[in-house]
């Protein structure tokens, strides 16, 4: 966790007081959170912020209630959902994001004849916010907006395999040590999906459906806390479930090799050409 800052109100400054103690409890926890790695109990909270417990009870039932945070189910630590990102700019990042990636993923539908859809990290699970369907007859989609779980799909072992502590949270940190424990086994080591930097398997829900899946780079460019440079991080991933029966006319090797010039692509459209 980043050092914190003093929240303690600055008398020096003159000007009316409008204090609104609720709501600075509420900002106060929402500051502290978002420099948290890992995420922090309720007392761990109180104690940051220089409240008692009971003061911020209320305050962090209201917020988990609204959607700012969410609770981890295993550890009991809060930590920040998304909805503060998608509110800074009225989730102009995401529409950014979904922009850049539907023309490179209308032309790999149209070249592997696939469905494809774009999924991003949300509170511990994959969420789908862009999906362009197959031109062909037959094919497999999934509903813009579907929530999966990220310790057991394609996606979501490709996201944690290329995510920070911070961005997967505890959560997700928990079902990357479980992945990474995984050495024999259906599902492979967060360590392997590194080295070869995209995942091909059976669907875990639908089967005869092969998810081909490479991660959408963030900026090489980004620095941790300390002034550290971060290793590239995945924003999104890129996902196209590969049907191969009588009626299919691209190979995987194909659809392999233009699922990963598709997330290039993205990522270059992202950050100006140099992901």
């Amino acid at each position: 966790m980043r050092g914190t800052r003093s929240r303690a109100v600055d008398d020096s400054v003159s000007g009316p007081d409008y204090a609104v103690p609720a709501l600075d409890k509420a900002l106060d926890v929402l500051e502290l959170l978002a420099g948290s790695d890992t995420g922090l109990s309720q007392a761990q909270i109180a104690a940051a912020i220089g409240r008692s417990a009971t003061q911020i009870f209320r305050v962090l039932t209201l917020l988990e209630r609204r959607g700012y945070l969410y609770r981890d189910a295993g550890s009991g630590l809060y930590l920040l959902s998304t909805m503060l990102f998608e509110l800074a700019h009225r989730q102009e990042p995401l529409r950014s994001l979904v922009a850049a990636a539907l023309p490179p993923m209308r032309r790999l539908a149209d070249e592997t004849r696939s469905s494809c859809n774009l999924s991003v990290l949300d509170a511990g699970r994959m969420r789908v916010v862009a999906q362009v369907v197959s031109p062909s007859d037959f094919g497999f989609q999934v509903r813009v907006g579907a929530l999966f779980p990220v310790e057991t799909t394609a996606s979501g072992l490709v996201q944690l395999a290329f995510s920070n502590g911070r961005e997967a949270g505890a959560a997700a940190n928990a079902a990357a040590a479980a992945a990474a424990d995984t050495v024999s086994g259906s599902r492979p080591a967060l360590a392997e999906i590194r080295a070869r930097g995209y995942l091909e398997q059976p669907d875990a829900l639908q089967p005869g459906v092969t998810d081909i899946v490479f991660p959408v780079f963030g900026s090489a460019r980004a620095f941790g806390p300390a002034g550290g440079a971060l290793p590239r991080h995945a924003l999104a991933v890129l996902t196209v479930p590969y049907v191969a029966t009588s009626f299919s006319d691209r190979t995987s090797d194909f659809v392999r090799e233009r699922a990963g010039n598709a997330a290039r692509e993205i990522a270059d459209s992202l950050h100006g050409g140099a992901a």
